[in-house]
């Protein structure tokens, strides 16, 4: 071997010693970030022990295992101006549904107006054109829960055809001629 061989193989020694650094593992993405993923898990377990704790299905319906028909799951309003007109009302138009078993209506009520002393009439009306009705008095100015048996609707005989709900504001049952009431959640339970 001569001294150029010699060098090169040196060289080729040394150049491939030096672009060879020492590897760290291989670790997995897990291993890199398990502080991560622990504090992930943890995470999880409290607030789904947080959720499954908290959740009480009689806030819900007011009774554990109680089945509704929503029939307006958003609030609306009935807007009375008694200038022109006597009464202003709010119909569902529930299509002849066999209403007979159900036990109950629910729904939410409230005004406006804190000074306002408003009754709200609330009517069925059957195919065979029957209509029994409720006057709801006092309509507070906070959101309040009605729960009114249909057995209380004296007029209707049968309720397997069921037309209408109306939600009916008069002239003589509000203190002033013009306001607002809110209804929401209007439900039929079982």
């Amino acid at each position: 071997m001569d001294k150029k061989d010699i060098y090169e193989h040196l060289a080729k020694i040394y150049l491939d010693a030096s672009s060879q650094t020492p590897k760290e593992p291989r670790r997995n993405f897990l291993y890199k970030h398990k502080n991560v993923f622990l504090g992930l898990t943890v995470l999880a377990i409290a607030l789904s022990f947080v959720l499954f704790t908290s959740f009480n299905p009689a806030k819900l319906n007011k009774t554990p295992g109680e089945i509704a028909l929503v029939l307006q799951p958003e609030a609306t309003r009935i807007n009375f101006n008694f200038d022109p007109a006597k009464k202003e009302t709010y119909t569902i138009d529930i299509k002849k549904l066999n209403l007979s078993r159900f036990r109950a209506l629910a729904f939410s009520l409230k005004k406006a107006n804190y000074f306002d002393n408003i009754s709200v009439r609330v009517e069925f009306t059957s195919a065979f054109r029957e209509k029994s009705e409720i006057y709801v008095k006092n309509i507070p100015y906070r959101w309040k829960d009605y729960y009114i048996e249909l057995s209380q609707f004296k007029n209707i005989s049968n309720w397997a055809n069921i037309r209408s709900l109306a939600f009916i504001v008069e002239e003589w049952n509000a203190r002033e001629h013009h306001g607002v009431v809110y209804i929401d959640n209007i439900r039929l339970l079982r």
